[in-house]
């Protein structure tokens, strides 16, 4: 497929640029894809719309302030850009500065060292730190920015940590965000418990890989990045059985579709372990596990809208963007939410 057929028109200034509070005051734009109907709610409306079937999966991750701004021995500023930890001080990462070579050291804040030890392509070298494990984690935390998406256009990234943190994120690891869980609240989460709605919860560290662009102009040429993602064996435990109860299960956001879908067998079930997953999807691919979505509202042309494009029609899916565009729908990352679904308009 041609990726101009995942192209849409869209008004800058409908591009969040913070988020909305309270939280769940966001607008939330219901898609029946079986009766390719639409309807305009709020997110505090979730509690009604749902109902004890339903079965939600949520990502913990949590983001991490992966930016860290240091100098060289020389003075020369330095930027650098956590991407993969490979043990307990040792991180892959992308480095924004003149001259660095192997044996070079940069140095930052609270007396933290970075030696770097390895090229891996060019843009990508490997460092380890003078520091390790949770030590490492809290001057990480203390010092570090947080990396916000391109679009997202503000000098105070160190204001932003809380608003770009789900409520729930348990799992250091993210570089981004799972975007679609910002709109819960404590009273949402109680609400749904009150009603009898379950959540679970699976983990995938997002990589800065999903706001990557798709230069493939056939989209089936594209290469997904590679994430780290986890369900634990009571997790997955327990969603088998309840997908067999005939229960309907809704990923929050792509990264949990991504998760249930990469750890599900031919025949649908969750196999529980950890490993890292590059399942990508697009139209054309049928879904095992999650039967609905609540997610953003997502870049022309990206990989994550050919996702959601595999769940309802990509025909469907462009309309209903353009309907989001013409009702002002704010879009993005700290923008309003939609949730896919059938037969509930």
């Amino acid at each position: 497929m041609n990726i101009k057929l995942f192209d849409y028109n869209l008004p800058h200034e409908l591009i969040a640029q913070k988020q909305i509070k309270p939280r769940d005051h966001s607008r939330l734009l219901i898609l029946d894809s079986a009766k390719q109907k639409i309807a305009h709610k709020h997110f505090y409306d979730l509690p009604d719309i749902l109902t004890s079937n339903d079965v939600l999966v949520v990502n913990e991750t949590k983001v991490f302030p992966a930016r860290l701004y240091g100098h060289k021995s020389t003075g020369g500023k330095v930027e650098i850009l956590l991407i993969d930890r490979v043990n307990p001080s040792g991180w892959l990462a992308m480095i924004g500065g003149r001259n660095l070579k192997v044996g070079d050291a940069i140095y930052f804040d609270k007396k933290l060292e970075a030696k770097i030890i390895k090229d891996i392509d060019g843009k990508t070298k490997q460092v380890k730190f003078n520091k390790s494990g949770k030590e490492l984690d809290k001057i990480i935390d203390n010092i570090g920015h947080t990396p916000l998406p391109p679009y997202i256009k503000t000098k105070d990234s160190q204001k932003i940590k809380k608003d770009y943190q789900t409520i729930y994120a348990r799992s250091i690891g993210s570089a981004a965000a799972p975007t679609a869980g910002l709109h819960f609240t404590d009273r949402v989460l109680k609400q749904l418990s009150k009603k009898g709605i379950k959540i679970f919860k699976v983990t995938l560290h997002v990589g800065l890989g999903t706001f990557a662009p798709v230069e493939a102009e056939e989209i089936e040429k594209h290469k997904i990045h590679h994430e780290w993602a986890r369900i634990d064996k009571k997790t997955a435990e327990a969603l088998n059985k309840l997908k067999k109860t005939g229960k309907n299960i809704i990923a929050v956001g792509t990264t949990s579709a991504r998760t249930l879908e990469a750890f599900s067998d031919k025949t649908g079930d969750l196999t529980p372990g950890v490993k890292w997953v590059d399942i990508y999807i697009y139209p054309g691919y049928k879904y095992k596990f999650a039967d609905d979505l609540i997610t953003n509202f997502h870049l022309p042309k990206s990989s994550l809208l050919f996702m959601v494009s595999a769940l309802a029609s990509r025909e469907l899916i462009i309309k209903t963007y353009q309907k989001a565009v013409a009702k002002k729908y704010r879009f993005f990352s700290f923008g309003d939410a939609m949730i896919i679904t059938k037969n509930r308009l």
